[in-house]
């Protein structure tokens, strides 16, 4: 018994690290970063791994079984991903950790402020969120605009049936189509 279920955890890891990728790639996303002006630094980077992780973690939660136990492998997958990239940019073994935290507490913070927001019908609070997150406060022009990117991709991924490790999001337009 004791192997089937381990079996059974290497599955839903490797699930984990599937859908994992699937936000990262949207994370990814040229457009993000050239039409909305997301910053395109490393903590604009891991805001949009997260608003994507946070997106799939959200609709596996509301799924029956193995939904939950997939969103957990999911934010399983992304610390344990934040983890070797803070050891592959030469943070040191002992701080590792410590910013691994961090990042923990700010996820699960703007996970929090993102699920309030997208749950309440004034849709200035979400883009409110994005701004305070995102733009860290700053003026954020592409707020706005990210909030509707958020919804969308929220509707998007409602409609989908997903399998074990699959998940799509919305393409973005590219760059000249969202400057139009």
């Amino acid at each position: 018994m004791g192997l089937l279920n381990m079996l059974r955890g290497n599955r839903l890891e490797r699930a984990g690290f599937e859908f994992y990728g699937v936000a990262v790639a949207a994370a990814r996303a040229p457009w993000l970063y050239t039409a909305l002006g997301v910053p395109d630094t490393l903590d604009g980077r891991f805001d949009m791994v997260g608003v994507h992780a946070w997106l799939l973690i959200r609709h596996l939660r509301r799924r029956p079984a193995p939904g939950p136990a997939l969103a957990q492998a999911v934010f399983d997958a992304m610390f344990s991903d934040m983890d070797v990239n803070l050891r592959e940019m030469g943070v040191g073994d002992l701080s590792v950790g410590k910013k691994v935290k961090a990042m923990w507490e700010a996820f699960h913070g703007r996970a929090t402020a993102y699920e309030a927001a997208i749950a309440d019908p004034d849709p200035e609070l979400l883009v409110a969120a994005l701004r305070r997150n995102v733009w860290r406060g700053a003026a954020g022009e592409g707020a706005a605009a990210l909030a509707a990117y958020v919804r969308e991709q929220d509707a998007f991924l409602d409609r989908q049936e997903f399998a074990a490790g699959t998940a799509r999001f919305r393409p973005t337009p590219p760059p000249e189509t969202a400057a139009a």
